[in-house]
């Protein structure tokens, strides 16, 4: 058998030339420098036998025309330069095989350079005559296994190390990424219209990803570091696989770095991600967090984004109406759901003002299929054709599908208004902050951070926008405006600080009538002491006796203030929404009974989901008040955002979740303080997984503060509370569930005026 002919190389390294390419490290359109080697597989003994360039590839020739090329045409991206160039090479020159590396020293604002390596042969041109029908030979124009984009020298600051004083003080590191896909899009490259772009992805993006997330992060191994860069890529960013060499210059005192590269792809991460799901539904098995996700059909492969607003009739009917038709009439499941806000009318400002959402969803409808049920639904719901922008019952609008970028007649994707309209942007970046617009690239946080600096240097400002929760009908609190005071009355003979006092369903009115008066904005009524050591495993019909009758009654006597519930047992929350009332605050966040996130979702009503361990027997065992590196803040967020997600996934709207870390539940007095202490950490900021949601805080009359106080009587620890009540509102709770409403009430409008004026 024949031996395969041997291939000699020419060489032409760093070719720094000039080329409008895409856009530079500020998405501007401009001409930038390209730095371009090229190899040359070719025979090149009659050469070396004659010493005559003649029978060589000459890379004078080469190289003059690899300049001419690139400095007097334009390209889309640095990839389809370097098919441009190999083609070059491979047809005009006749080169057997030709790599070429392509890259932009300045296209990323982090890293040194940008760039892409792609080898093809000669005879993967065969039968195309010029460089624009390379564009439609299979992956000749794409990126195939061999092919290669980087990132060189991204340039960092993170906590990384084992050492005491490498915990202190972020250092830098150096990361090189090498990607390996067949559909990844390089720093400049435009998503076309067709196939394989839906599953690509943007490597400005990707990115900015790793970028906030390793700048963020505090691993002490970089072994563990540059694993979890390699599958933030593969998961977070789709690439098939990807290299990663990371080095911290500062560790070695005589070298230059220390480091590690390792390698993975999505093979990796699909047996990491089985192994995490069955280590999840062990946890599920031992631990007291349950939740049931809704079921996603097999052929529901597409996701899109669906803006929704209602300015007529009871917009929070139509809007839950409209969700529920998504999923009903439009072949969709909802996956997750805003805030919600309420926002001024824009272009026509004659018209009440709009409640306004977003959602995402998975379908197996194409974009103008959906819109088409999109279009059923809102005439369904009343709106009828009239005058752009008029008021209208429910209107719904395809955001983005997938990646897609296509206009037709009638649908434009991504939608044509998103980067001008702040009530599109701000539930957006509720559910999708960090993506990035296929035709802006810029994510939809950075489209909104650019449009409120527009909006603030503008004569009218940025528009009065407000996140709301519909907490009965006809009824929105503003997050924004105030804090809100909820009333306690529990209808217990065993409470811990007035139990026996409204058992009697007469009192208990009274109770909260006389609340109301005092400043309450909410009653929160519980039929079961969960008091450290009290018995909450009586029978669920005492405590639907001991509670539905007053908010019954309550009702009856045209009581107009939301009611909450205090239960964690779903047949009670259910009996007790059927009778008037408006909000389920559950200690266990929908942990202790598998039927609550479902009667939670059904009711769609206001929910509270609380932070504890164990019940009320085992809560302040030891085991249940030892927090992992004794991080109380970690913890309890962490297991927070898991409720949280275990509620989304079930179907609870986002606007209507709000969350309470539990102060006096699994928590000794030194956790309580430090909760009071670090709340803004833990509710506020875009690090913070539970940014955004709205806090409650129940401080009142807790042990901690007889532990600080000294004051051993429950009932007299007003002063004590108060000054917990003060902490919160500083921290930004939202809801302050108390005892002493008026006194309490008076520390909010002082507090008020201090921390939310303005």
């Amino acid at each position: 058998m024949e031996e395969p002919r041997h291939l000699d190389k020419i060489l032409i390294k760093n070719l720094v030339l000039k080329n409008v390419t895409g856009v530079d490290s500020w998405q501007r359109l401009k001409s930038q420098p390209v730095v371009i080697s090229v190899w040359l597989y070719t025979d090149i003994s009659a050469a070396g036998n004659s010493d005559h360039v003649t029978n060589s590839i000459h890379y004078g020739h080469v190289t003059k025309a690899i300049s001419k090329l690139t400095e007097t045409s334009t390209f889309k991206s640095i990839e389809e330069l370097g098919h441009a160039i190999v083609h070059l090479c491979c047809v005009h020159f006749g080169a057997e095989r030709t790599t070429v590396k392509v890259e932009q020293p300045k296209a990323l604002l982090h890293a040194a350079a940008a760039g892409v390596q792609l080898s093809r042969t000669k005879q993967d041109f065969e039968g195309i005559e010029d460089k624009k029908q390379t564009m439609t030979k299979g992956d000749i124009s794409g990126l195939g296994k061999e092919d290669m984009v980087f990132i060189k020298d991204m340039r960092l600051s993170t906590i990384i190390g084992v050492n005491p004083w490498e915990r202190e003080e972020k250092q830098v590191v150096v990361v090189n990424l090498t990607v390996y896909p067949s559909t990844m899009l390089l720093p400049n490259q435009h998503h076309e219209e067709n196939g394989e772009s839906n599953k690509s992805y943007h490597m400005r993006t990707m990115v900015r990803t790793l970028t906030r997330y390793i700048e963020s992060s505090g691993y002490k191994t970089v072994e563990a570091f540059a694993v979890a860069v390699a599958r933030i890529a593969i998961e977070k960013c789709h690439v098939n696989k990807i290299r990663v060499q990371l080095e911290k210059p500062s560790a070695i005192l005589f070298a230059d770095a220390s480091g590690i590269e390792v390698t993975r792809d999505r093979a990796w991460l699909n047996r990491v991600l089985e192994q995490e799901k069955e280590a999840k539904r062990a946890f599920a098995h031992h631990s007291d967090v349950t939740g049931s996700g809704k079921e996603i059909p097999a052929s529901y492969t597409q996701t899109a984004y669906i803006a929704l607003g209602s300015n007529v009739g009871d917009r929070v009917k139509n809007l839950y109406t409209a969700l529920d038709m998504l999923e009903s009439d439009c072949s969709s499941v909802v996956l997750d759901t805003s805030f919600l806000y309420e926002t001024p009318p824009m272009y026509y400002t004659e018209q009440p003002a709009f409640l306004n959402a977003a959602c995402k969803i998975a379908t197996c409808l194409e974009p103008q299929q959906l819109l088409d049920r999109l279009k059923h639904v809102e005439t369904a719901l009343g709106r009828e054709a009239s005058f752009r922008n008029a008021p209208r019952p429910v209107d719904l609008d395809i955001l983005f599908y997938n990646d897609l970028v296509m206009e037709s007649e009638n649908l434009t994707i991504p939608h044509i208004g998103i980067q001008e309209r702040e009530f599109v942007l701000w539930p957006l970046c509720d559910i999708a902050k960090d993506m990035e617009h296929p035709k802006l690239y810029k994510t939809c946080g950075q489209l909104l951070s650019q449009l409120l600096k527009i909006a603030a240097e503008s004569e009218t400002g940025v528009a009065q926008i407000d996140k709301v929760v519909p907490i009965q009908q006809n009824q929105l609190w503003k997050w924004k405006s105030k804090t809100y005071i909820m009333g306690i009355l529990n209808t217990t003979p065993d409470s811990f600080s007035d139990g026996g006092n409204y058992v009697d369903v007469d009192n208990a009115v009274a109770a909260a009538e006389h609340m109301k008066e005092e400043g309450a904005d909410i009653i929160d009524i519980g039929g079961m002491s969960t008091r450290p050591g009290a018995d909450d495993q009586f029978p669920e019909e005492e405590e639907i006796r001991r509670v539905v009758p007053v908010i019954k009654k309550l009702r009856e006597r045209g009581f107009d203030l939301p009611i909450s519930i205090d239960t964690f047992r779903a047949s009670v929350a259910e009996a007790a929404v059927e009778a008037g009332a408006t909000l389920i605050n559950d200690i266990s966040g929908g942990a202790r009974d598998p039927n609550m996130l479902s009667v939670m979702a059904k009711t769609k009503v206001p929910v509270c989901l609380m932070h504890m361990r164990g019940d009320a027997k085992t809560m302040m065992s030891k085991d249940n008040v030892t927090y992992e590196n004794d991080d109380v803040i970690e913890d309890v967020t962490h297991q927070l955002h898991l409720l949280v997600q275990n509620a989304l996934g079930a179907g609870v709207y986002r606007w209507n979740i709000i969350i309470d870390p539990g102060l006096g539940f699994a928590k000794t007095a030194k956790h309580d303080i430090e909760i009071l202490r670090r709340l803004g950490d833990m509710v506020q900021g875009s690090e913070s997984v539970l940014d955004g949601f709205p806090s409650l805080m129940g401080p009142s009359r807790k042990k901690f503060i007889g532990n600080l106080t000294g004051v051993q009587e429950a009932e007299k620890r007003s002063f004590g509370t108060a000054g917990a009540v003060a902490a919160s509102i500083a921290g930004g709770a939202n809801i302050l569930r108390v005892h002493d409403v008026r006194p309490m009430w008076e520390v909010t409008q002082v507090c008020d005026s201090i921390w939310r004026s303005g």
